[in-house]
Parts: structure tokens; sequence; C-alpha cells
């Protein structure tokens, strides 16, 4: 497990964003990053799953958070755009951006996969995560410490059969980040670094790998100082790297 210990107000007035936050790892790291003191957005499509989050934070005295209905699969240009015009509004700035949410597609020999499939996922964990990012670079400019992390995968850094578009895509998102954090290197207070979240209790873990035994594998909590580390100050100089967390 990555070894770091977070201060507890290590995230305090900072208000970071997390797309797939109704459920697994998403919604662990939105919980994890209000109780470390950061005003949550909760990016996803279920408002229902996104509502819980919301209450759990609410109720433990965490800063209050704000619930962001939003398809990626669907989203067109012009709501990104109206997405960034309101969080400007609204806070004035991003101070971080956790790209959480993405799906797993077919797992199937490339022969097999369909030109239809294969390009749903490419839309949702790449198009998608790209528009968010570029809409959003301006917000993240406007913070003294920004923080963007890619959710990357040991499929995206060496391929392995039958896993298809998903590795593909883990492939893809670890070059966006790698460019991005290249071309801000130096020039705004904004660093791009990906974690690998490995083996993990949750519903896509548990999709991809039916016959396992799930109680092998971390809660999502486990696995959160990587997480912590890379929105903190702490990381402030880190940029265009790798991370495991476990």
């Amino acid at each position: 497990m990555f070894d770091y210990t977070a201060r507890p107000d290590l995230l305090a007035g900072r208000v970071i964003l997390v797309t797939g936050a109704g459920r697994g790892i998403g919604a662990a790291a939105a919980r994890t990053f209000a109780a470390h003191g950061a005003t949550v957005l909760l990016l996803g499509k279920t408002e229902e799953y996104l509502n819980e989050v919301y209450d759990a934070i609410e109720a433990a005295g965490h800063p209050t958070p704000m619930v962001i209905p939003f398809n990626l699969e669907t989203a067109l240009p012009h709501q990104y755009d109206e997405l960034a015009a309101h969080l400007e509004n609204e806070f004035g700035r991003l101070d971080g951006v956790l790209h959480n949410a993405s799906i797993l597609g077919p797992r199937t020999p490339l022969e097999q996969l369909s030109g239809e499939n294969f390009m749903r996922v490419m839309h949702i964990n790449v198009n998608a995560m790209y528009m968010l990012t570029s809409t959003l670079l301006p917000l993240l400019k406007l913070s003294s410490d920004a923080s963007v992390v890619f959710t990357s995968s040991s499929v995206g850094r060496k391929g392995r059969a039958y896993w298809g578009a998903y590795a593909v895509s883990k492939f893809a998102t670890e070059g966006l980040m790698q460019v991005l954090a290249d071309e801000l290197d130096d020039v705004a207070p904004v660093r791009a670094n990906s974690v690998n979240p490995g083996a993990t209790r949750t519903g896509m873990r548990a999709q991809a790998y039916p016959a396992e035994n799930p109680a092998t594998n971390p809660l999502p909590e486990a696995i959160m100082p990587v997480y912590l580390y890379l929105m903190g100050p702490d990381s402030a100089g880190v940029n265009g790297q790798a991370f495991d967390a476990q």
C-alpha cells in the first residue's frame, strides 16, 4: 500500500471535483477528501447514488458538497461549457479533479469486439475525460496549487489479452496525463499524475473477475493514501508521474 499519512486538515479550503463519485473508488475518494476539509463536487450520472454520498458527507459534519448529475456518455460540448461557467460562478476556481469515472466494456478478443462497443468505451473513458479536462483547465489555473489525477490500470501500462477497449482507453489516459503534465510543467500551478488503483473491492472488479472472492481485495477506503497525497500540497512539484495505490 502507498505509504502516506495525511494530516486531518490536509485539504482544508480546497474545491475538488470527483467523477464517478456515486460508487466504488469515486465515492470513497469523495468522502475521504471531505473528511480532510475539501468541498467536494460529486459528478456522476446516477443522482440517487450521488445523493447517498452527499448525505454521508453532511452527516459526518464535513464541508457541504455539491451534487452534479452529468452523463459523460451523452453530454454535448455546450454542457461542458455550462458546467465550467456554473462552477466558476459558484467557487471562482478549482483546486483538483479526480478522473475516476470509466466503464469496463466487453472483455473479449479484439477480433470479436464490435466497433460500437469499442467506440463507447473510448468515448466515456477518453473523449469525455478530455472534454472535462480541457473545459475545466482555466478554472484549475486560477488555483494557487491544483492537481489533476487520472485513473489508470495495470492493463494501461502493459497490454493484456482480452482487455480490449478498456486497456486501450487506459493507455490513452496515460498519454493524456503525460502530454498535459509536460504542457503545464513550469507554466501553471497545475500538476497531472495517474494512479493505478490495483485490485480493489468494487463493482467493476467483480464484473471483470466474477470468479474471484471479493473479500481478498482491499476496500476502496484502504487505497486512499495516494489520492490524498496527490490532491494535497505535499505533492506540489510532482508532475507527470504514474503511481500505484497498492
